[in-house]
């Protein structure tokens, strides 16, 4: 074995009792102070179909342009009416992670049934808009630019009555608009559930298996804020349908065009590349994303994008079904994945989790990414008597150390305490540098969580943006973002998607050494074009505009 090799899976030295030593990591629950007040609604409780089992998600915008990130809640509804919910919730973010209800004042008055949600500026006017992934038609609200939006769903050309879990925004032609993903997930009619099936050995609520998987849908932007539906000629809707639950876009493959992953619930997961312009080949089973290391679909459910291996290329981690792992697939070179979840410690103790949302973060600013997933089952008599996996679950919080990924119990205040959760956000809420998240769970209050890291400047979080005229990928959503310190790089993406029916902000976040000497920062813009920054300082806010 090489010296190379043996360093590779050296994990973090022991301290002088021989256990690892204890985290740095520590984060506050702030739900109470955070004026963030509002339970997401998923049908009853305790679920009875698989309509009201897949909660619903969050998207962070900046729909103000005051500089910081802004929360919304598509939130749900009943069967006994799904098209009256209590409604979307807009909070606009004070600062200091206080926040305001403005749905009103904004004149959101949603109340669909809805899953996922995400944010862009499809018409190019400077202001990020919000698309809704529903149970029935999915909407588009246009940002006005007044504080205000309003529905141009019928205008605009996307909605789908189909039942939409997830939704992604990128420049996929890389003309200099947004075009939209939106993952579907089954044909389902409240009135004619199936009867139910049969988990280890206990009757449960019935699917996704036993209903027909639905197609997904590629929208192409015509430059002013309306679509052609591209799902046909695209070739995305000639791959045999799966139960599609989450969607992340990026350049996988290192072509410099984006590639679309999607996450199926009970089916293989598609890679979706590009051949030539708006087509595309599913590369899923090829690269061996599609499945496990044992060649099985699994119920792929949260995505997470990170360099966990140091290659420079996107690897993609998987949360998944209880009496199942989490799945960490590494890029290999583009073409090939490859599944070394157990060779970073990944495997084992997600075995008895239900896992929904996933985000890598530095959340200890020591330069490497951390792994927050949350957690939660489907059946509500889920116990680990009757199936290995109790319905309320602990968030699995893992700290990166060396090679490996460790279990972390607790995090300052933050007990991990067990939930029914389906998603989380991440993103520096309150300007200081450290990654925050928002929490949501099925019936139940949406939790703010702080993370109380108290180092002014090991920080460095960059914000690609492309400000040249007429452009609604202001974003610059599929940008790649280095930082490299003493001879090391980090590496982040702006991925269009999220950890599951939610966003990703469009900012990248990094822990740096203030003692370690130069920070260069490069950016790669979607297309090539390439910006460095040289000299930065650590606990900067860095923009960095297209050249």
């Amino acid at each position: 074995m090489t010296g190379a090799i043996v360093c590779a899976l050296l994990a973090a030295p022991l301290s002088a009792a021989g256990e690892p030593p204890p985290s740095a990591m520590r984060f506050t629950d702030v739900t109470a102070s955070s004026g963030i007040s509002c339970t997401t609604v998923s049908g009853a409780t305790p679920s009875q179909q698989v309509l009201e089992v897949k909660g619903g998600g969050l998207a962070l915008v900046d729909y103000d342009r005051d500089g910081d990130l802004d929360l919304f809640v598509p939130n749900g509804a009943t069967l006994a009416d799904p098209e009256r919910g209590p409604g979307a919730r807009l909070y606009r973010n004070d600062g200091a992670l206080r926040f305001t209800d403005v749905t009103a004042a904004a004149g959101i008055a949603h109340r669909r049934w809805s899953f996922g949600a995400t944010a862009g500026d499809v018409d190019a006017d400077g202001f990020d808009d919000l698309f809704i992934a529903c149970f029935g038609p999915d909407v588009l609200l246009r940002n006005k630019g007044d504080g205000t939006f309003e529905d141009i769903t019928a205008r605009a050309g996307v909605g789908d009555p189909r039942w939409g879990t997830s939704a992604a925004f990128a420049d996929l032609d890389l003309d200099g608009d947004l075009d939209l993903y939106v993952c579907n997930y089954l044909d389902f009619d409240p009135a004619k559930p199936l009867p139910p099936a049969n988990f280890k050995g206990q009757p449960v609520l019935a699917g996704p298996r036993g209903y027909a998987a639905a197609h997904d849908a590629l929208y192409e932007n015509r430059g002013d804020g309306t679509f052609v539906d591209r799902s046909a000629s695209s070739g995305i809707a000639s791959v045999k349908p799966g139960f599609g639950l989450n969607v992340a876009i990026l350049d996988f493959t290192g072509d410099g065009r984006p590639d679309i992953f999607v996450g199926n619930d009970s089916q293989p997961n598609n890679l979706f590349t590009g051949t030539e312009p708006w087509r595309y080949a599913d590369q899923g089973m090829r690269s061996g994303i599609a499945v496990n290391g044992e060649g099985l679909e699994q119920a792929t459910m949260g995505v997470a994008v990170a360099d966990v291996d140091g290659n420079g290329r996107p690897d993609v981690f998987t949360t998944n079904f209880s009496s199942d792992v989490n799945t960490l697939h590494l890029n290999l070179d583009g073409r090939s994945f490859d599944d070394r979840t157990n060779q970073f410690g990944l495997g084992a103790p997600s075995r008895t989790l239900c896992g929904w949302g996933a985000g890598f973060h530095d959340f200890d600013h020591d330069g490497d990414e951390d792994l927050l997933s949350v957690n939660g089952h489907v059946y509500p008599q889920a116990s680990r008597q009757l199936m290995d996996s109790d319905y309320a679950q602990r968030p699995l919080l893992m700290e990166r150390r060396g090679a490996r990924f460790a279990v972390v119990d607790a995090a300052g205040a933050w007990k991990l305490e067990p939930h029914v959760d389906r998603t989380a956000v991440f993103g520096d809420l309150d300007l200081d540098g450290d990654i925050d998240a928002v929490v949501a769970g099925l019936n139940a209050p949406i939790r703010v969580i702080r993370n109380d890291h108290d180092t002014a400047d090991d920080w460095v979080v960059v914000v690609p943006h492309d400000a040249r005229a007429g452009r609604g990928d202001r974003h610059a959503v599929g940008a790649t973002v280095r930082l490299t310190q003493g001879g090391v790089t980090q590496r982040r993406w702006i991925v269009g998607g999220g950890p599951f029916q939610s966003n990703v902000a469009p900012e990248a976040h990094f822990g740096v050494r203030p003692d370690g000497g130069q920070v260069v920062v490069e950016v790669v813009f979607p297309g090539g074009a390439t910006a460095t920054r040289e000299a930065v300082r650590g606990g900067t806010r860095l923009v960095v505009e297209h050249p």
